[in-house]
């Protein structure tokens, strides 16, 4: 097992990731403060791994709140049924919620303890590699709009991140992938020589060798904890996390929650920022064909769905998060291992981008 500590002083939590950790009850009940939980899951999740979750509750009142699977369900309505199984079972406010599941039941179990009687603690337990290296880390919470993803959400950190790399054993291809665009993101925001790594070890990744994925795992929640430290509100350098993101995230709204999977999404939209690098002369074509090259060898899309119009793409990146005063930001590359959020791009080069 490696430790790794997200420093946020009072609200500083360790990330455990190793194998067999569910088996570890020793990890997870030092933070649940009070004498109940409540473990979120969904439909796919909690016939593999619920029963293990719940025998490290032993002694403490527990009980499950099973969602639907999929990012079509991560809404308000969805999360409504937290809030009802929390009140049907009388949870207050030493309740203990534990996120048992992918982004959506990270994302959804996060923000429903952060409003629940004001804000209640949970524990992440990531299931997914997308998971596990991006959203399980760092305190983003929230559900989507049908006119935008994530828009409606809150800071509220985790008391601490359980990371068992045994549950990717059961995880699809499809999803794998989806996980593995997120680490290449790290690579391609702020560490070149990890990029190189991950080319080098990618047929390792796919294969799910517990080492290799265990080091791209903890290279990319390193670097997550880093930048989350230094900016945990999102006011600064946190905003280059979100390469590709502003693209993906239309791609995802447009074509329907859950048609695209959040990382693949994501890889097309790292791909969009590339080439709007280049019309902005920091990339050239060698280095935007590499971006092509590294994600289509992790198996996931380089190219924006057919049926997408620029204007589609702009009528969503209109309610991107990175709006500010009306005025969109772009996460873009100066070379490969170097972003910076900017506005200051010629609205022509993104249309042309947009259109393909």
């Amino acid at each position: 097992m490696q430790t790794l500590q997200l420093d946020l002083g009072e609200r500083s939590y360790p990330i455990h990731i190793g194998q067999g950790l569910l088996q570890q009850p020793e990890l997870v009940t030092p933070h649940i403060r009070g004498k109940s939980a409540v473990v979120v899951s969904n439909t796919t999740v909690a016939p593999l791994y619920l029963h293990t979750t719940e025998a490290m509750l032993t002694g403490l009142k527990h009980s499950a709140a099973i969602l639907p699977d999929g990012e079509e369900y991560k809404n308000l309505d969805t999360l409504n049924q937290i809030y009802t199984h929390l009140l049907e079972n009388k949870a207050d406010r030493k309740t203990t919620l534990i996120a048992l599941g992918g982004g959506v039941v990270g994302d959804m179990t996060g923000y429903a303890a952060a409003s629940y009687q004001r804000g209640v603690n949970f524990i992440q337990i990531p299931t997914t590699l997308l998971a596990m290296v991006d959203s399980s880390v760092g305190g983003k919470t929230g559900v989507n709009h049908p006119l935008g993803k994530n828009m409606i959400g809150a800071f509220h950190q985790p008391q601490c991140v359980l990371i068992d790399t045994d549950t990717l054993n059961t995880l699809a291809d499809r999803e794998l992938s989806a996980g593995i665009a997120e680490v290449v993101k790290y690579g391609l925001i702020r560490d070149p020589a990890f990029l190189t790594w991950l080319d080098e070890n990618m047929d390792g990744l796919l294969a799910r060798d517990p080492q290799t994925l265990t080091y791209a795992i903890y290279r990319s929640c390193e670097h997550k904890a880093e930048v989350v430290a230094a900016d945990e509100r999102e006011s600064g350098q946190r905003a280059l996390l979100n390469l590709g993101h502003t693209f993906g995230h239309a791609i995802e709204a447009s074509m329907g929650y859950g048609q695209w999977l959040h990382g693949e999404a994501v890889a097309t939209g790292m791909v969009m920022a590339a080439q709007m690098s280049q019309q902005m002369g920091w990339l050239g074509a060698d280095e935007v064909a590499y971006v092509r090259h590294i994600l289509q060898r992790a198996r996931l899309p380089v190219d924006p769905p057919a049926q997408m119009s620029g204007e589609d793409f702009a009528r969503y990146m209109s309610v991107d998060k990175k709006v500010l005063d009306g005025t969109l930001r772009l996460v873009l590359m100066k070379s490969l291992g170097e972003s910076i959020v900017t506005a200051d791009f010629d609205p022509d080069a993104l249309k042309r981008v947009l259109q393909g």
